[in-house]
């Protein structure tokens, strides 16, 4: 309960203007904000620009954060959508191509695992691939899910459940199983 309060009396400091508050509550945050900007884009310095950009424009909107939300959800979801700008842009479609996999002479199987299943997520639609990433990857609840893509936790069960079942799908078919 005190760590809860001590989070509102932050999140009311920030929206009074206070930078080293916003930084409190901002810093916890920024490791799972770059992985889902590397998962999303597949490209660490557009990760790491994309978050940099998301934390200024959370900066900005800080005032606009309801009373008693969890500042986790709520930034990344700007994250997110802000790696979905990205990819929208002309500029990224010019500038970043399909890259080789690279592999080592003799990988092992799990190295081999590791690439089709970045392959497998690369080949989804991305509103799919951010359910799983958000689930799987950073491991949030349902609920955070929710409040990051905008949906109800029954909606977002039920993609999670349908992304699941045809990454799953993906992986078979390219490991050549029924």
């Amino acid at each position: 309960m005190a760590v809860q309060q001590a989070s509102v009396t932050l999140v009311q400091a920030a929206k009074e203007g206070d930078e080293s508050a916003f930084e409190l509550l901002l810093e916890p945050l920024l490791d799972q904000g770059y992985r889902l900007a590397c998962a999303m884009l597949h490209d660490h310095s557009a990760a790491e620009d994309a978050v940099q950009d998301a934390s200024f424009k959370a900066w900005q909107k800080v005032g606009q954060l309801r009373e008693g939300s969890d500042m986790r959800p709520w930034f990344l979801a700007i994250v997110a959508n802000q790696c979905r700008s990205l990819r929208r842009t002309r500029w990224w479609s010019v500038l970043r191509g399909e890259t080789p996999e690279s592999a080592s002479a003799a990988p092992e199987d799990s190295v081999l695992e590791g690439i089709e299943l970045r392959k497998a997520l690369r080949s989804m639609d991305e509103a799919k691939r951010l359910i799983l990433v958000l689930h799987w990857y950073l491991d949030l609840p349902l609920e955070e899910i929710a409040a990051v893509t905008g949906t109800s936790v029954h909606a977002a069960e039920s993609r999670l459940l349908r992304a699941t079942q045809e990454l799953k799908r993906r992986m078979e078919a390219h490991r050549g199983r029924p």
